[in-house]
């Protein structure tokens, strides 16, 4: 299967989960790299915050007033960006059932895409054979290499 090529492909892992874990980032249009970004995160952390790092790196890649997508293989953080966190943000930054998890990343990320209008946050399937979420995939896992 092949994905789209333009967009903002991001992936995040922690191994163990949670453990040391890396991000990456890869900017993509009509099939040629454009920016890319990766990390690592060398103390306790988990792939949720991998994801949420590597949404956040990879639109700041996109210079402010381009539209792009972003494509997120995490359905948590798509959910979070698109759904959730409105409502929280109305809730004082609460959740019914207790604190926002990781709301030191989800916040200023949600804020960060809320001044970005022309950037859109789609999910897509993981490990499905889309060309760039598989680099994007080998950024975040880098450093285990």
């Amino acid at each position: 299967m092949t994905s789209p090529d333009d967009g903002v492909y991001t992936d995040g892992s922690a191994s163990p989960n949670p453990g040391p874990g890396g991000w990456g980032a890869v900017w993509v249009v009509d099939g040629r790299v454009v920016a890319e970004a990766h990390g690592h995160e060398p103390g306790k952390t988990t792939n949720n915050r991998m994801e949420l790092t590597a949404v956040r790196a990879g639109a700041e890649l996109v210079p402010d007033g381009t539209s792009a997508v972003i494509w997120c293989d995490s359905r948590l953080v798509v959910q979070t960006m698109n759904e959730w966190a409105a409502g929280w943000r109305r809730n004082g930054w609460r959740r019914r059932r207790g604190p926002v998890e990781n709301l030191d990343l989800v916040r200023p990320l949600f804020e960060h895409l809320e001044s970005r209008p022309e950037l859109e946050l789609r999910w897509i399937k993981a490990h499905a054979g889309h060309r760039w979420n598989e680099y994007a995939d080998g950024l975040a896992t880098r450093w285990m290499r």
